[in-house]
């Protein structure tokens, strides 16, 4: 009997130890890239586009379309509220936004907070932690939790001005949930509906996300296309 409870109680200890165990960030990453596509699709990307649908509870909804191309680091987006397009672009060291006023469209420069933000929305509108080393972030590794009764990894990645917190479900690899903290703001989106990319390559078609100032859950739905060509007319201000 004695012995009996000695392997149950070894078998508990090993099973608690590697629960707790701390998975190393760059496995956790490869895993998501595993299962989303493999690792040379998403070495491929170059460029995409993005349609996105938002809406909310007592607001009014909206569309955006947007435009990368990650080598020259460089978006386009234009947000159609009540049929009116508000376009913002970054290229190179310059960022402005279009507004329209009557037939014309008045261009002024975005802060340099602004130019920041969608500088970072370039690899957002895939996953924050691409090509993490060479931008200049630390990922770490926080440790297992559960969401929803879901195992998860949850990393922690750290910027000069922006962290994330991202929890992977430990079974399929999957981002299921991000939390971005930027200028004080806390947005948490929350992934689900991964479908598959004319490329290869899954990407999350619905998420809902709330930050802490309009505290008003959103649901976006996104059309995601990889390796568009991308008009060079988008980017001339």
């Amino acid at each position: 009997m004695k012995k009996s409870l000695s392997i149950l109680s070894a078998i508990l200890l090993v099973a608690t130890l590697g629960y707790g165990q701390k998975v190393p960030v760059d496995t956790i990453f490869a895993n998501f890239y595993k299962a989303t596509g493999g690792q040379n699709l998403w070495n491929g990307i170059k460029t995409y586009n993005l349609k996105q649908s938002f809406s909310a509870v007592a607001a009014s909804p909206y569309d955006a379309d947007v435009s990368v191309s990650v080598p020259e680091k460089s978006i386009y987006k234009s947000k159609t509220i009540m049929k009116r397009s508000f376009v913002y672009t970054v290229k190179n060291n310059e960022g402005w936004i279009k507004v329209p006023i009557g037939t014309k469209m008045d261009v002024k420069d975005l802060s340099a907070a602004e130019q920041t933000n969608m500088r970072y929305e370039i690899y957002d509108g895939l996953v924050p932690f691409i090509d993490y080393k060479n931008r200049g972030l630390i990922a770490t590794t926080v440790g297992m939790e559960t969401i929803n009764s879901i195992p998860v990894h949850q990393v922690e990645l750290q910027g000069k001005d922006i962290k994330y917190n991202l929890w992977f479900d430990a079974k399929s690899g999957l981002l299921i949930r991000k939390k971005e903290t930027l200028a004080g703001v806390e947005t948490t989106t929350e992934l689900s509906n991964y479908t598959k990319s004319a490329y290869g390559i899954l990407y999350p078609a619905k998420m809902v996300e709330i930050n802490t100032v309009d505290k008003k859950p959103v649901t976006i739905t996104s059309t995601l296309t990889v390796n568009p060509a991308v008009s060079p007319e988008l980017f001339k201000r």
